[in-house]
């Protein structure tokens, strides 16, 4: 199940893409893509639906991000040893572990505003793991029973204020729309 917000920015509709491509609206089933939306029963209910019988979105609305009023953008960084490898760092031993602020998270065909003095602006393809039901100290065999699902996030960066000024990663990571995700969240299951 593809599920996914379109219209303006801030009054997006909670959709869904059905196995013709086609987007179909969700609002008489939930108010939005959102914790509510990813909880395992929520999920399961909009499974159970025909998508063919949902209302039809006419034309090509702009798609938001996939998910609404995230709490939490954790990244990893160097999470591939290719990548390590490619940018002369040493692979971790413990996760490099970063925030992205969640003003970074916009629709995945919305501008990117690039930062004032910015001069080595970047970006990478990451796979995003959506979590559903929170948690503390979830155990490796418990853990997947907490995603929701996944989506692609463009990984936008300043690598000057992230590598070269000192500091933190987040100050060249967490700028103001660096974190453009979907188009839409593939769900784990059903």
């Amino acid at each position: 199940m593809k599920l996914l917000r379109y219209g303006n920015a801030g009054s997006e509709r909670p959709g869904l893409l059905d196995s013709n491509g086609n987007l179909r609206d969700l609002s008489a089933h939930v108010a939005d893509i959102d914790g509510d939306a990813l909880q395992p029963a929520t999920l399961n209910a909009l499974s159970q639906l025909d998508p063919h019988s949902l209302p039809l979105v006419s034309g090509e609305p702009r798609l938001g991000s996939c998910v609404a009023r995230s709490g939490k953008f954790i990244c990893i960084g160097l999470n591939y040893a290719d990548h390590a490898v490619e940018t002369g760092a040493e692979i971790p031993k413990e996760p490099v572990v970063f925030s992205k602020w969640t003003s970074a998270i916009v629709g995945p065909n919305d501008d990117v505003e690039i930062p004032r003095d910015s001069v080595k602006t970047d970006w990478e393809v990451e796979l995003g793991v959506v979590i559903g039901t929170g948690g503390r100290y979830i155990s490796e065999v418990d853990a997947m029973a907490h995603v929701a699902g996944y989506c692609v996030i463009n990984d936008v960066s300043e690598r000057e204020f992230q590598i070269e000024r000192g500091g933190t990663w987040d100050k060249g990571k967490g700028c103001d729309t660096f974190g453009p995700i979907g188009p839409w969240l593939v769900c784990a299951a059903p």
